[in-house]
């Protein structure tokens, strides 16, 4: 089973790094963004609650804290990662791989935390 943890961290830390990234270019670059998302026809002000969600998500993912919360955190996750497909294929910008990128390493960390994490 230590196979499994190591390969949960990796997944998750890959997320993690992903979902910080973003919701740092969300708050340090938010001109930009609001642009983009803008452009993508979701109202601006959902820039700054779309931050502190991925930052929660990451912590909850990260800490563990409640079985269910982190359950929460991954169905958060995957809903954004799919709205986020899909509103770059509706906009026909060609950016919808990062969300894909950002659904596999959801579902890989969910899928190793939930097959190995409390067998070892």
């Amino acid at each position: 089973m230590k196979a499994a943890r190591i390969t949960h961290w990796i997944f998750t830390g890959l997320l993690s790094a992903l979902l910080l990234m973003s919701a740092s270019m969300y708050v340090f670059n938010h001109d930009e963004v609001s642009l983009q998302v803008a452009a993508l026809g979701f109202p601006v002000w959902i820039i700054y609650p779309l931050a502190v969600m991925k930052v929660l998500g990451v912590l909850m993912i990260l800490t563990k804290f409640k079985t269910w919360l982190t359950e929460w955190a991954y169905a958060g996750m995957v809903f954004n990662m799919l709205l986020a497909f899909g509103a770059h294929m509706a906009a026909g910008d060609g950016e919808q791989f990062g969300a894909v990128i950002a659904f596999v390493l959801v579902i890989g960390s969910f899928a190793t935390w939930k097959s190995g994490w409390k067998a070892s």
